[in-house]
């Protein structure tokens, strides 16, 4: 049975709990309206209705969490609804059936980034940094265009234009990956977004910023991050590719390493030094029985993951400011331009891809590659303050 009255806050505040069963008031003020109290004390707010011809009870909240005016306001707008035929408790269903931004990450990363991706992880990463703590529950009907621009002027602001237009490519795609699978039938809210200008960045190590670097690399206590930072400089190989490299790639005899997937998407063979060469004979003595040249018993992959801290750390001795890693790789390609080195034999050395159509008639054996490094080494190591007859020496030990 039903009560019926005209609620009051006052009213429904002195309504007792029942002792055997729950208790339900019905507004007279707003018809549709009601107050349900159990016997443990809950009270809620319930709109009340036939849709289709069947009586239908919806939620619409706790008394204490929402006011009197409030639970009016909602049975309101639910009974305009209904009147105007729609089924508010069918458009809820569906409401809960929407996924959340974490579930539609979920199905990029599997049905997209992995099989598709070498850098997949770099997708995972930017999600648990930028993502995943602010909109991981968040539906995908919530996600708003200006909910898109704020976070990526927020990122920019904080992280870097550059973190900020990688962020709103990588939410382009899972939206767009969505949208193609059939998971949200919504607008890409990103579409419109402009990424910001990007500077092109131009940073490398200058003759006496070289000096610095290498004295600091002297003197830091983790070998195997000391020989992946100096391996960097003298390769001029990408950060992931140096993790993980192995030795099967090596070949000694030869003097190369055969990378065999780049970034490019083709295998790339670059030409060691000696100086590279020597720090590889003491990474073999040091990496035991390991196919990885940079071995780790703390990481899945079994190998060295990026020393962010370490670099940090080498850097601080250094006295070197706005310096990444990435940098060590610009370094050596510049150095190579400043021995003389042709923009042909440098990209070809940094494995890049041919973009004129006409070069890809134009061969290049490894010999120019090779001098074209071996110079920018010397050059380096000079500037450096570093004596390449002793390097050796010390190597061979």
């Amino acid at each position: 049975m039903v009560t019926q009255f005209a609620f009051t806050e006052a009213r429904l505040r002195a309504s007792e709990a029942p002792k055997k069963r729950r208790t339900y008031y019905r507004d007279t003020k707003l018809p549709g309206l009601q107050l349900c109290i159990t016997t443990a004390g809950s009270r809620t707010y319930y709109f009340v209705h036939r849709i289709n011809g069947r009586p239908t009870r919806m939620r619409i909240g706790r008394q204490g969490d929402i006011s009197l005016d409030q639970a009016r306001k909602a049975a309101m707008e639910l009974a305009g609804d209904v009147s105007r035929g729609h089924d508010p408790q069918a458009a809820r269903r569906a409401r809960r059936q929407v996924a959340t931004v974490g579930e539609m990450f979920a199905y990029y990363i599997e049905q997209h980034a992995r099989p598709h991706k070498r850098t997949w992880k770099v997708d995972q990463q930017q999600y648990d940094r930028y993502v995943k703590r602010r909109w991981h529950s968040r539906k995908l009907d919530t996600i708003r265009r200006r909910d898109v621009q704020a976070l990526h002027t927020k990122i920019g602001a904080k992280h870097g234009h550059y973190a900020a237009n990688r962020l709103r490519s990588l939410l382009h795609s899972m939206f767009t990956v969505a949208i193609d699978g059939g998971l949200w039938q919504g607008p890409n809210p990103v579409a419109g977004i402009k990424k910001f200008r990007e500077k092109q960045r131009e940073r490398f190590l200058s003759a006496d910023e070289l000096g610095r670097f290498f004295r600091s690399l002297a003197v830091e206590t983790s070998e195997i991050v000391r020989d992946y930072l100096l391996l960097l400089l003298l390769t001029a190989a990408r950060r992931s590719n140096l993790l993980s490299m192995a030795w099967r790639d090596i070949d000694f005899d030869r003097a190369v390493w055969a990378i065999p997937d780049t970034k490019a998407g083709t295998p790339l063979t670059i030409p060691l030094t000696p100086e590279a060469l020597g720090v590889l004979a003491r990474r073999r003595d040091a990496a035991g029985d390991s196919v990885w040249v940079f071995p780790s018993s703390k990481s899945a992959s079994g190998h060295l993951q990026c020393p962010e801290k370490i670099w940090k750390r080498v850097l601080a001795r250094a006295k070197l400011t706005d310096c990444r890693l990435h940098d060590l790789r610009r370094t050596a390609a510049s150095w190579q331009a400043l021995s003389g080195s042709s923009l042909q034999v440098i990209g070809k050395s940094l494995g890049h891809k041919r973009t004129a159509t006409t070069e890809i008639y134009a061969k290049l054996t490894l010999d120019p590659i090779r001098q074209s490094v071996e110079r920018a080494t010397v050059a380096m190591y000079e500037a450096g303050g570093v004596r390449l007859l002793e390097n050796k020496a010390s190597n061979d030990e």
